[in-house]
């Protein structure tokens, strides 16, 4: 049996979650209150109503409460940079503890009920007394979240080698998995300096653009192989996928040539 969700995703994430609309009409776009773990929080439904085997769920489904109104949605935005503006203070609180630990970004949950300090450190930090410090001095409750360099990158956000906002601060999906064998699809240079992001990871354009060069693979002729051209017969020995280009080596006695050629002017046996 199958069962009805929404997609939702939270502030500063890229990761959808399911959750049981509970019968009310969510459009995408909707802002609504929905019960997590840590209690109820905000989000915006990207995904709309769609059944679901609940074996593919990780965890228990939670539900949607109701939807947000326009006032709950500025008094959440207004709650984060009031939640901003503490940065400093507890930069500072932090220093005086002595941690190995960089604040990055501070939330505000939407009913301004607990602050939320996200954090990067090399190691495990012991930050007990530090939570007691914080919650004593702003009177509420004090989360400290420990991320990853990815996620302090798709947070404050900066520009790629590329020149353009990094794609994980677009919300663009998740690139949570980016290999070397997709540089590898690409045709690029695997020096790490080359492919590496603010966040000193493999960039998460390799696995946004990794699906079209695997369909632009299917269609071109192995690189080594032997495909026909008007000029005769030739070896493969580079292939822009981008532009649907074949390079084509030719050996006549002792002259090598290696001419150009548009992929639908070849032939070759495709491979299943």
């Amino acid at each position: 049996m199958q069962i009805e969700t929404v997609g939702i995703k939270f502030k500063n994430s890229n990761h959808i979650y399911s959750f049981d609309p509970n019968g009310i009409d969510l459009k995408k776009g909707d802002y609504c209150i929905v019960d997590t773990e840590k209690g109820a929080d905000i989000g915006v439904v990207v995904k709309e109503r769609e059944k679901i085997d609940p074996s593919t769920l990780v965890s228990p489904l939670k539900t949607v409460l109701k939807k947000a109104s326009k006032e709950i949605v500025e008094k959440a935005e207004f709650y984060d940079k009031e939640a901003e503006k503490l940065y400093p203070q507890i930069k500072q609180i932090v220093k005086d503890f002595d941690l190995e630990m960089k604040i990055v970004k501070i939330e505000a949950s939407y009913d301004n009920s607990r602050y939320i300090i996200n954090f990067t450190a090399d190691n495990r930090v012991d930050f007990r007394e530090l939570v007691k410090k914080l919650a004593e001095t702003f009177k509420k409750r004090v989360e400290l979240r420990q991320i990853g360099s990815r996620d302090e990158v798709r947070m404050l956000g900066g520009f790629g080698p590329c020149g353009k906002v990094c794609c994980c601060a677009q919300n663009m999906g998740e690139f949570d998995h980016v290999s070397m064998k997709m540089a590898k699809n690409q045709n690029l240079s695997l020096n790490p300096n080359s492919i590496s992001g603010l966040c000193g990871k493999l960039m998460c354009c390799l696995a946004y653009e990794n699906k079209g060069y695997l369909e632009a693979i299917k269609e071109m002729p192995k690189v080594g192989s032997i495909v026909s051209t008007k000029d005769g017969n030739g070896s493969v020995v580079y292939n822009n996928l981008l532009k649907k280009e074949v390079d084509i080596k030719f050996v006549k006695g002792d002259e090598t040539e290696i001419k150009t050629y548009a992929l639908d002017q070849i032939s070759f046996k495709r491979e299943n």
